[in-house]
């Protein structure tokens, strides 16, 4: 099956013979190897790498690439590769600029186009284009606002590039203020409400899609001192800067206003509109799909949850 590029150039009428989709990165020879660059090398088969001979090519584009192309790539374009990286380089370079971006808390970001070089997103810059970013705004809508406007500046700035004044103008990196974005690990999910509720916020923002955010909860019944621990997936935050969690609230989560109210550190709480699923650590599921607005599981749950216990 084509890949979602390669579908909609088959779409827009490109030969076939021309769209190049292997089915997995270590096809026809390419391979992987572990490097210290946060990503890792992608040894192109030198059948992939005549066939692009051929086609010579003045410029290659790459977004969302997420490798280290080889030199014997990279020599190919006589006007070389241009990257479309999400990041205000030489901020977070690497292979989640967003994400961490978004759990840092940042308030501006960008979208910025740069040559390819063999350093991890190093390349001069051609051009930068700056957004501010919404405290609501999650990973995967940011990225796609992002590409959508790197694409318009690419289009703006290629006269620049195949006349040969981008490549002159374009502005190195000041490598002593580059930050990175490494991967994102499925172990990263996981919540601990000894942090403010403003960076848990943050990471569920950042982490929206995948790989999510999840949170351990210990459930006790004050009848009958019965107690089980639920796994939550968290979707949807809001920081609740008006509500100060008390004393003898530090432990409890309650209903406020329609929504769960998580205590977390340094007294702040955050509220929790959105859970995607309730699952016990046996893994019985105890409800599915919970939605907060949903009134008819709001009682159920309160019915159910009579006290809570943050789990970390």
């Amino acid at each position: 099956m084509p890949s979602p590029v390669a579908q909609h150039a088959l779409d827009r009428g490109f030969p076939s013979e021309l769209i190049f989709t292997p089915e997995r990165a270590g096809e026809s020879g390419g391979r992987r190897r572990p490097t210290n660059f946060l990503s890792f090398v992608f040894f192109l088969s030198e059948t992939f790498l005549s066939s692009l001979r051929a086609l010579q090519p003045e410029l290659c584009i790459t977004a969302a690439y997420g490798n280290i192309l080889p030199t014997k790539f990279l020599n190919i374009p006589s006007l070389g590769t241009v990257n479309i990286h999400p990041s205000l380089l030489p901020f977070y370079r690497g292979a989640a600029p967003v994400q961490r971006a978004l759990q840092d808390g940042v308030k501006e970001t960008g979208v910025s186009l740069a040559f390819t070089v063999r350093d991890l997103d190093a390349g001069p810059v051609i051009a930068r284009e700056r957004l501010e970013v919404d405290d609501q705004i999650k990973a995967s809508d940011l990225l796609a606002l992002l590409f959508c406007k790197g694409s318009k500046l690419l289009i703006n700035k290629l006269p620049s590039i195949f006349d040969g004044s981008a490549k002159v103008n374009a502005e190195p990196q000041d490598d002593s203020k580059a930050t990175l974005a490494p991967k994102i690990t499925p172990e990263e999910s996981w919540l601990s409400f000894d942090e403010e509720a403003l960076v848990l916020h943050n990471k569920v923002r950042a982490f929206a899609g995948w790989p999510g955010t999840r949170a351990k909860v210990l459930v006790v019944d004050d009848k009958s001192s019965n107690h089980n621990v639920l796994e939550l997936k968290i979707i949807t935050t809001i920081v609740r800067p008006d509500y100060k969690i008390q004393g003898n609230d530090v432990n409890d989560i309650t209903f406020v206003k329609g929504a769960l109210l998580f205590p977390c550190g340094g007294c702040t709480a955050l509220e929790e509109t959105f859970i995607l699923y309730i699952k016990a650590v046996n893994d019985k599921l105890a409800e599915s799909n919970f939605l907060i607005s949903n009134s008819y599981n709001q009682r159920l749950f309160l019915s159910f949850l009579v006290s809570l216990v943050c789990w970390s």
